[in-house]
């Protein structure tokens, strides 16, 4: 489809933010949708019990405040009685207990179910071992919602910030069944309404009139889907787009010294997992020999996005980071390790491979590491590139020797990223299983002291990144986007969420 450039806010008396999204939304249900594209617009449209602050911390929303019971396995939420639906009828306790069921009904096949797991029951109920009735989910009136966990949470007010925790009416879902998300069915309670969904063009949203809370400042938000950054970029320059984000990497360095531009910790962590069942990576010290023969400081230059170099897996800018810990850079130790294993100034060492999925990003930094390993090591590498879809496949049945992966959090908390390491989850590819580690993990997560929680994350990703170095941590992304100067208060912050309530236009000619 053609753009339709020199559509303005100047066409009216509408204070109108013009963005990118990457692509068409697949879903803007919220049981089902998991992409950016669709979560930028349904964190706009919608609203959970709780939604973070501008420093991520979860702040009372649709719940104006919660109690904790039963030592930090019961929630309960006592929901705000002036919050509405844009058809008028409130928001109950009922629209989450529905919503809640709906995700875990495993005929939903809802991708984010997970993020409930911690709910009593909830295991059991998506795998279709129990009813849904039987989920740890009741609503006591019309505006108490009781959740009883498996087992204390200390950050479960973080997981009712996302999308897949949100209410939903369940007579709209069942009275228009697939189609029940256009703008003239669906029902929402965010600080803006579905107005307009012209697929594969663009998304419009406007100020809810009958939202709770103060604002939105914005009268209207256009969502254009732009699939190539260059376009976007493109657009942003003839004045067609507000905000570009994500910019090219290539245009960064000529961007850096603009006002427009924005850059800033992105709380996902980029990192080489080994597959510790496959020889010679079965061995830790060889792990560590390679860990330690990678020169991290070097990736930035390389792909050009200001990436932070990290030794850990928990990304750089958020609570409980720790960037001492891991292997730095020393190659003469990592020879010594690898002599130590049996390769003496890599002899005898056998091929092993790097897999990454097709992109150019990926085959840079394999590249990089394969000459990292050849000159500091003395070894030889093979890298074998995949589609995303097939890659994801080999991941699951027969990992490659070293894999590239990366992990954006769900939420600001360790607890999202250092998870995926733990002995049964689905996301550990590495097959290195360790007690010790699941032990420090679950601890950690009913652990309410800070100091002790930050001694218990270091201590597992120690145990992680160093002395097992199951996976070779590289860096936390970062975000690179320009604002045009005339754009108040954009969201920034290391979880990308887009929360468009607080934004203004400020100084535009219209």
């Amino acid at each position: 489809m053609g753009w339709k450039c020199g559509e303005s806010s100047a066409s009216g008396p509408e204070d109108t933010l013009r963005f990118n999204i990457s692509s068409e939304p697949p879903s803007l249900d919220w049981s089902l949708a998991t992409d950016h594209s669709s979560i930028q617009v349904l964190q706009n449209i919608m609203e959970g019990l709780t939604r973070f602050d501008e420093d991520l911390n979860p702040r009372p929303a649709l719940a104006e405040r919660w109690e904790v019971q039963k030592n930090g396995s019961r929630y309960v939420f006592h929901l705000r009685k002036d919050a509405r639906w844009t058809d008028g009828k409130p928001v109950t306790a009922h629209d989450f207990v529905y919503a809640w069921r709906r995700l875990q009904d495993p005929e939903t096949a809802g991708e984010y179910a997970y993020h409930l797991y911690m709910v009593k029951n909830a295991k059991a109920v998506n795998s279709g071992e129990m009813d849904v009735s039987e989920l740890g989910v009741e609503a006591r009136g019309p505006h108490t919602l009781v959740v009883d966990l498996d087992r204390p949470v200390v950050f479960f007010p973080m997981i009712t910030t996302f999308i897949s925790t949100f209410p939903m009416r369940k007579d709209i879902v069942e009275k228009y069944g697939d189609n029940w998300t256009e703008p003239e069915h669906i029902e929402t309670c965010g600080p803006f309404y579905l107005s307009e969904w012209w697929h594969e063009y663009r998304v419009v949203v406007k100020k809810n009139p009958g939202y709770f809370g103060h604002g939105p400042y914005l009268d209207r938000v256009i969502f254009y889907m732009v699939e190539e950054n260059s376009t976007a970029l493109s657009l942003y320059q003839t004045g067609d787009l507000d905000v570009v984000d994500p910019m090219p990497p290539p245009s960064i360095p000529s961007y850096e010294n603009s006002p427009e531009y924005k850059n800033y910790p992105f709380f996902a962590s980029y990192y080489y997992g080994f597959n510790v069942e496959k020889p010679p990576v079965d061995v830790p010290l060889v792990r560590a020999a390679l860990s330690l023969s990678v020169d991290r400081s070097q990736i930035p230059r390389i792909i050009k996005g200001h990436q932070i170099p990290n030794s850990t897996v928990v990304p750089a800018g958020m609570k409980y980071a720790n960037l001492k810990l891991g292997h730095s850079y020393d190659p003469e130790k990592g020879r010594k390790l690898l002599a130590k294993a049996g390769y003496p100034g890599g002899k005898g060492f056998p091929e092993i491979t790097i897999g990454y999925n097709t992109q150019e990003s990926h085959k840079m930094i394999a590249e990089f590491v394969q000459q990292e390993w050849k000159r500091n090591l003395g070894i030889d590498v093979r890298l074998r590139n995949m589609e995303w879809k097939v890659y994801l496949k080999k991941l699951q049945h027969d990992p490659p020797h070293v894999f590239r992966l990366g992990w954006i959090l769900d939420y600001p908390d360790p607890d999202a990223i250092m998870n995926v390491f733990t002995s049964d989850s689905g996301n550990n590819h590495t097959r290195w299983k360790s007690k010790e580690y699941d032990r420090l993990v679950n601890k950690a997560s009913i652990e309410r002291d800070p100091k002790v929680r930050q001694k218990l994350y270091d201590r597992a990703q120690s145990l992680l990144c160093k002395e097992s170095s199951a996976i070779v941590p590289l860096y936390t992304y970062t975000i690179n986007m320009l604002v045009k100067p005339y754009v108040k208060d954009f969201p920034m912050n290391g979880q990308d969420l887009l929360y468009l309530r607080e934004t203004k236009i400020s100084g535009k000619e219209k």
